[in-house]
């Protein structure tokens, strides 16, 4: 990508503290974000992916949680170290966020209208009238049927998919520079899922933001994502664009995600999954090497004592984090 980035984050750390000890969650992760761009974090639960979206709002809960070292600038303004207050003016207006249950961002005894409404006034000094109308037109605008009844409706009252909907059209309402979407799709079924993403596509282009889509599902990836970031215990296991990503994954992690994806054979039946064996290290007794080492096909005695860190300027601005990549 070119021009300056959007989003800078560089060697991002954030720890919780636990009755066992500190976790490092989130372990020197840098990556940037351009305008008009779709960014997708990675990874399998707990590998660090939405800690690092909650990082950029301001979100990691505190105690336990704390950014402990890097920075995270915002067209080029600095948001590690900033106050709750300051952040809640950042929120919205600069960056917002689509959470995984939109139950969880709706209240449930407001109409979607009034809380819409809320939003539009307080970001963009509209009139409650000129707030309304801005409401019905956004929620036109993320395909919700009917949108002048819809906005007096409560969140019970509608499909899962309408409601995700909403969250996508607060989300957008302000004009923010930056989305967060935090497996927005998980909670819908697969023709539901396929329509927002569709959504969440044109949108993007329609408002030029810039966007992280925080997932597990590398096939969502492959259908609104530019770039691609593998993450793996905290760490960046691979970086790429879309195409050499899925075309030649470098990271052996990455391979054998891409492997455990369900594909039909030539008979029309679905092939058995590939699995990748062994479990995800503890997070509180780390292996002194790589990470994945336990569970690599292509292990040898380097990767047990020494963490390798991204590299490998190949073409194509790919990065792997792998002393032997494939």
């Amino acid at each position: 990508m070119s021009g300056e980035p959007l989003l800078s984050v560089r060697d991002l750390a954030v720890e919780f503290s636990t009755e066992q000890g500190v976790v490092r969650a989130v372990d020197g992760v840098s990556f940037d974000v351009f305008r008009n761009e779709t960014l997708g974090l990675v990874g399998e639960s707990g590998c660090g992916k939405t800690v690092t979206g909650l990082s950029i709002l301001g979100l990691v809960p505190s105690p336990p949680g704390r950014i402990a070292a890097g920075s995270i600038k915002l067209d080029g303004r600095e948001l590690v170290g900033l106050s709750e207050s300051e952040f809640r003016r950042i929120r919205g207006r600069d960056v917002a966020m689509i959470f995984q249950e939109p139950m969880t961002a709706l209240n449930p005894v407001f109409t979607v209208g009034n809380q819409m409404i809320d939003v539009l006034r307080r970001y963009r000094g509209l009139t409650r009238r000129q707030a309304r109308a801005a409401a019905i037109e956004m929620l036109a605008k993320v395909g919700i049927p009917a949108p002048a009844k819809r906005v007096d409706e409560y969140p019970h009252q509608l499909s899962g998919g309408m409601r995700q909907r909403v969250v996508i059209a607060m989300a957008l309402s302000c004009d923010p520079k930056l989305i967060v979407a935090d497996e927005p799709t998980t909670a819908l079924d697969v023709t539901t899922q396929a329509q927002v993403l569709e959504q969440i596509v044109k949108l993007q282009e329609e408002f030029h933001v810039g966007m992280i889509l925080v997932t597990h599902d590398l096939g969502v990836v492959a259908e609104t994502c530019h770039r691609a970031i593998v993450m793996y215990c905290g760490r960046i296991a691979e970086k790429a664009p879309i195409a050499p990503l899925f075309a030649h994954p470098r990271h052996p992690y990455t391979a054998g995600l891409l492997r455990s994806i369900p594909r039909v054979g030539h008979d029309g039946r679905r092939e058995d999954l590939a699995v990748i064996p062994g479990l995800v290290p503890d997070l509180l007794q780390l292996p002194p090497g790589c990470r994945f080492a336990d569970r690599c096909p292509r292990r040898q005695a380097r990767c047990d004592g020494e963490l390798p860190e991204l590299s490998g300027a190949v073409q194509d601005e790919s990065r792997v984090a792998c002393f032997y990549p494939c």
